[in-house]
C-alpha cells in the first residue's frame, strides 16, 4: 500500500492549578503536546477561559461525544493562546473524521475500503481497524481486504496477525505474493522467516502472476 500512516494517540487530561504550570500528561500521549512548552496560566481571564474550554473538549473527546468537543475546541482556537489553539486544532481534525465516519454511508466494499485507507494515511488506526474488521466479516471472499488489513497490523506492530492476513490475500489473489514483495508498509517483516516464507515459497515450479493494479 503506498499511503503512509502515524498512529493516532489518545486526548491527554489537561490539568490547571492557578499560580502553577499547566501540566500535560506523558509525553507522546498527546500528539498536539510535543515540542510545546509547559503553559503558565496566568490572570488573563480569557485565557483562564481558553483553558476550561480545552479541558471539556477533552472531557467531550474522551465520551466520543464529538460534536460537543468540538465545539469547545473550535473556541480554544479563536481564543489568546496560539499554542492552545495548535493543541485543540489536532483534536478538532479527530471529531471531523469520527463525526463524518458517523454519517458516512458505503454503496460498496471498496468504498468503504478506500475509507478506511484514508484513515490509515491519517493515523486514525482504531477506527481504520473497526471498517476493515467489517469488511472481513461483510466480502471475506475480497482479497485486497485482507491485504489492508495485513498492512495495517504490520504498521501497529501485529505481527502475527499481518502474515495470517497477508497470507489470507495471497490465497484469494496471488497477485498478492509479488504486490507485497515491493511494499514498504512489510518493511519491519523483512527479516522475518515467516514472512520470506509466505513470499518466496519452497516451490518455485508456481506460474508467475502480474500484479493487479491498485487503487490506492
Amino acid at each position: 500500500m503506498k499511503k503512509k500512516a502515524t498512529e493516532n494517540a489518545k486526548a491527554s487530561s489537561l490539568k490547571t492549578n492557578k499560580g502553577k504550570m499547566l501540566q500535560m500528561s506523558p509525553a507522546g500521549s498527546d500528539p498536539a503536546s510535543r515540542g510545546n512548552r509547559p503553559l503558565k496560566v496566568s490572570d488573563d481571564p480569557r485565557f483562564a477561559q481558553a483553558v476550561q474550554n480545552y479541558e471539556a473538549g477533552l472531557k467531550a473527546l474522551q465520551a466520543h461525544k464529538y460534536d460537543k468537543a468540538k465545539v469547545y475546541f473550535e473556541k480554544v482556537m479563536s481564543g489568546p493562546s496560539p499554542e492552545l489553539a495548535d493543541r485543540a486544532s489536532v483534536h478538532l481534525n479527530t471529531c471531523n473524521v469520527q463525526m463524518s465516519r458517523v454519517s458516512t454511508s458505503f454503496k460498496t466494499p471498496e468504498e468503504q475500503f478506500d475509507y478506511a485507507v484514508s484513515l490509515m494515511n491519517m493515523g486514525d488506526y482504531v477506527t481504520a481497524r473497526e471498517n476493515f474488521d467489517a469488511l472481513t466479516k461483510k466480502s471475506p471472499k475480497l482479497d485486497f481486504i485482507w491485504y489492508g488489513m495485513a498492512a495495517l497490523n504490520c504498521l501497529t506492530g501485529r505481527y502475527p496477525e499481518a502474515i495470517s492476513n497477508l497470507g489470507e490475500a495471497i490465497r484469494l489473489n496471488p497477485a498478492n505474493r509479488y504486490q507485497a514483495r515491493n511494499d514498504s508498509d512489510f518493511k519491519n517483516l523483512a527479516d522475518d522467516p515467516r514472512f520470506t516464507e509466505l513470499l518466496y515459497p519452497d516451490n518455485s515450479s508456481e506460474a508467475a502472476v502480474e500484479p493487479d493494479k491498485w487503487h490506492y
